[in-house]
């Protein structure tokens, strides 16, 4: 086992920075998952720290020891690609043996391990099939099982259930989060998939344009996203943001935005009135956390009407329109609610974000 430590890591494709000055520290035995969209620099990270890409600046430390001129087989890591990697002719047990035999082992350990890492991913049964025979789940265990054999000190997935469909990705996704409990191994992690991220990692890094925005664990990252891009790229449905505006009446402050007149708290009153140098603000709030009902239930709450409505298992999802800004809500399926109707909308004020407008910024 080991901890991997990322120092101050650039990397430049021509004319374009992939990755900016970053600086994390995986610790040993975690599960980490780098999220972020497409070309946000993720898995050029990922190819870094395995050694496939060379950083043109920072430093890489895998178990204490610094990694930066060393060739990926001797830097004692595992990758498993989005591309099941296997001898399409070969069976299962043979694929499994095979980087075991490039290392010479003895050809009983040889077996042991085989017998071991297949119990372990549940693929006993299917030692002796031919590897274009499995399916695309068994097909990803065998990759995964190709790369834990080694035991080496640290595992690097680049997107591995991508080619899944959505079932068989849930069913994965419980089992990796199940082989690393039971390996204790340290495991770095990349999806744009944010369920993926907040279902089986330890900690996040959230990653946009070359950086990591917020690097934290799944619940602090959606509970207090520190910017409006966090914000919006985790949670489903996403967050709703709406500009809003500081109004001061009477010596109070309060957000004003689309009929809604929200007053702060004092606490919260305090602090922007002492910092904030701007009145332009986006309100950020999640869809569970925006009251509905048929009828007005709180002095504060506002008329809307229902553009549309899905229903989602035991929830209920809607949109609904205020003076021309839409906020979608989720609430269980005892709402009663039809497209066109007129409905109350209420903010749990200890629930919602504050972020500057310019530069995106979680203020409070």
């Amino acid at each position: 086992m080991a901890d991997v430590v990322l120092e101050h890591l650039r990397k430049k494709f021509g004319d374009l920075e992939a990755v900016k000055d970053l600086t994390l520290k995986v610790e040993d035995g975690r599960f980490v998952c780098f999220l972020g969209p497409s070309g946000c620099g993720k898995t050029t990270t990922l190819r870094m720290i395995v050694g496939l890409e060379k950083q043109d600046r920072g430093d890489i430390y895998v178990g204490g020891k610094l990694v930066n001129d060393l060739n990926p087989s001797e830097r004692d890591i595992a990758m498993v690609f989005q591309f099941y990697a296997m001898y399409p002719g070969a069976t299962v047990r043979e694929n499994l043996a095979f980087p075991l035999e490039q290392q010479k082992l003895p050809n009983e350990e040889i077996r042991r391990r085989v017998k071991e890492t297949a119990e372990v991913l549940r693929i006993d049964g299917l030692l002796d099939k031919v590897a274009t025979k499995l399916t695309s789940g068994e097909k990803q265990r065998v990759a995964i099982g190709r790369a834990i054999i080694r035991r080496p000190q640290v595992y690097l997935m680049d997107e591995p259930l991508s080619n899944l469909d959505a079932g068989l990705r849930a069913v994965m996704r419980v089992e990796l989060k199940r082989l690393q409990h039971e390996l204790k191994q340290t495991m770095i992690y990349v999806t744009h998939d944010q369920l993926e991220g907040m279902t089986m990692a330890d900690k996040i890094a959230v990653m946009n344009e070359g950086s990591v925005l917020q690097y934290d664990t799944p619940e602090t990252i959606y509970r207090r996203p520190k910017n409006l891009f966090v914000a919006g790229f985790v949670g489903t449905p996403t967050m709703n943001m709406i500009d809003c505006s500081l109004v001061r009446s009477d010596g109070d402050l309060s957000l004003d935005f689309a009929g809604f007149k929200i007053g702060l708290p004092p606490n919260v009153a305090k602090y922007l009135a002492e910092n904030l140098s701007t009145s332009e603000l986006t309100l950020g709030i999640r869809p569970q956390d925006i009251g509905i009902s048929e009828v007005k239930t709180m002095y504060d709450s506002v008329e809307a009407s229902v553009d549309v409505r899905e229903l989602v298992g035991d929830r209920i999802i809607v949109d609904a329109r205020v003076d021309g800004i839409t906020l979608q809500v989720e609430s269980d399926r005892r709402l009663s609610v039809e497209v066109g109707q007129k409905v109350w909308l209420s903010i749990d004020r200890e629930r919602m974000h504050i972020f500057e407008t310019k530069g995106g910024t979680l203020i409070v």
